[in-house]
């Protein structure tokens, strides 16, 4: 294993490749959202399907996570690392042949497969490669790169349907991604400890069972989860929220997303800042005094006028903030909850996750359907409420997170 201390240009070259590929599949979701209105007029679809799309592509996220870090633990993180970036590349072209918005949908569910790749393997790799400090300050400054496309996915997304067919944006996000598998087939490490080990679903299912059974590990993976859910929610039903309920042009619901998402890079900066200055449990705690106060003002505005969508935004904000103050260290703690291999609790940790945003979008959607703004408001903020109860349990050992790293 690699302990890299110092962010040299070699020792960045593997988790910015890494991110170009992180980056493709986000943006491969953000930057199709604005065009969904026009993907459901083609295949004359209902409205339901926006945010259908995205639950499909997460639902494929969750898909093959139980295997795939178990798997990169015994045959390498590097072949099934490049597997998952060819595996991308191919469904996104394929996504020029659907014929209905049932086989666009499937394909969204098998592109999503791709994100078990980042999790399960990738980040696993990464945190593997780096101490405390300086993988906490790397995975900071990656989420800021990976947090462009919902920044920019949004503008780029709905000026691209005025200028080109959706379809066109597929062979994007196959481009950036075949130049991501070349930079990673040429600077990504070996760092899986189990190597030549047999896989037997036995043993498979002994493991998780270990992992599972950490009470501190699945109240840490629960917590990203439902801190995160707002976020995801938001960018699953904003068209719908701002274009279609609110009337707004696409330029205007692009321009919305600017605070939110700048205010999540920004609070990621600050993080980076501050890693080598504060505890990670600080951080974490610094970070709680925006989410969920973000969140209050988001749920009493909608609630008073559900047409307050400004306030809304305000509040999403704050909560973002917030966030890139505190998930990159609560990710770190989290994976080192458990002594099991980071390939299987990885996989674990975004299992837990990725079933929290599948259902969770599906629940804000239905949500807004029967209580408007006001409503989807609310349950953003039971996840920050949630995320708060799992926060003391998390943190009940004083001890947790309070080393701090020069």
């Amino acid at each position: 294993m690699q302990n890299n201390k110092r962010l040299g240009r070699q020792a960045l070259l593997f988790p910015l490749c890494l991110v170009l590929y992180e980056f493709s599949t986000y943006i491969g979701n953000d930057m199709i959202q604005p065009g969904m209105l026009a993907v459901v007029e083609q295949y004359n679809a209902g409205i339901e399907w926006v945010p259908t799309s995205m639950t499909a592509y997460l639902a494929g996220g969750m898909f093959l996570q139980w295997l795939l870090g178990p798997l990169s633990d015994r045959i390498g993180r590097r072949p099934v690392m490049l597997t998952g970036v060819v595996w991308f590349i191919v469904t996104c072209l394929a996504t020029l042949l659907a014929q209905n918005i049932e086989q666009f949908t499937f394909l969204r569910f098998l592109q999503g497969v791709s994100l078990c790749f980042i999790g399960a393997v990738g980040y696993a790799a990464i945190q593997e490669s780096f101490e405390e400090a300086v993988c906490i300050k790397i995975t900071a400054l990656m989420a800021n790169v990976a947090l462009i496309a919902p920044l920019l996915g949004p503008l780029v997304g709905a000026a691209w349907i005025h200028y080109a067919p959706w379809e066109t944006m597929f062979v994007l996000f196959a481009a950036l991604a075949a130049f991501s598998f070349f930079g990673l087939h040429r600077a990504m490490p070996e760092t899986a400890t189990r190597l030549g080990e047999k896989l037997s679903l036995r043993d498979l299912g002994h493991d998780y069972k270990l992992v599972l059974k950490n009470g501190r590990f699945v109240a840490g993976s629960l917590a990203i989860g439902f801190v995160s859910l707002p976020l995801l929610a938001w960018i699953a039903q904003s068209p719908i929220i701002i274009i279609s309920g609110e009337k707004l042009s696409t330029y205007e619901y692009g321009l919305l997303q600017v605070p939110i998402f700048g205010a999540l890079i920004i609070g990621n900066l600050v993080l980076a800042r501050l890693t080598s200055r504060r505890s990670v449990r600080s951080l974490i705690i610094m970070g709680g005094w925006w989410i969920v106060p973000g969140l209050v003002v988001a749920a009493v505005a909608t609630v008073a006028s559900t047409h307050a969508y400004l306030w809304m935004t305000a509040g999403l904000s704050l909560y973002a903030f917030g966030i890139g103050l505190a998930n990159a260290g609560l990710v770190r703690l989290t994976l080192f909850a458990s002594d099991m291999s980071k390939g299987t609790v990885s996989a674990a940790m975004g299992m837990l996750q990725m079933c929290i945003f599948t259902v969770g979008i599906e629940v804000s959607k239905h949500a807004y359907l029967l209580g408007g703004n006001g409503l989807f408001s609310l349950l953003n903020l039971l996840g920050g409420v949630i995320w708060l109860g799992l926060m003391f349990v998390f943190l009940k050992d004083k001890s947790v997170g309070n080393r701090t790293d020069a």
